[in-house]
């Protein structure tokens, strides 16, 4: 798998559209970069990952909150 994602690649993994992984990218909520002469957004895997990681943590945040 290559090191770096398009929106398009993050946004079929996620199973959301593309201008959701777009929003992602905008509001800071996945860290990616911007490379060449377009500025074309790039997002390494690892930061996908980690992204995925800490919406699981939110998620059980969430719930362990609910049973208070």
């Amino acid at each position: 798998m290559p090191r770096f994602l398009t929106l398009a690649d993050v946004a079929e993994q996620l199973q959301i559209s593309a201008p959701a992984a777009y929003a992602l990218v905008r509001s800071g909520e996945l860290a990616a970069i911007q490379v060449g002469g377009r500025g074309q957004w790039r997002i390494e895997e690892s930061m996908l990952e980690r992204y995925i990681q800490e919406r699981y943590a939110a998620a059980e945040r969430l719930r362990d909150a609910a049973k208070d």
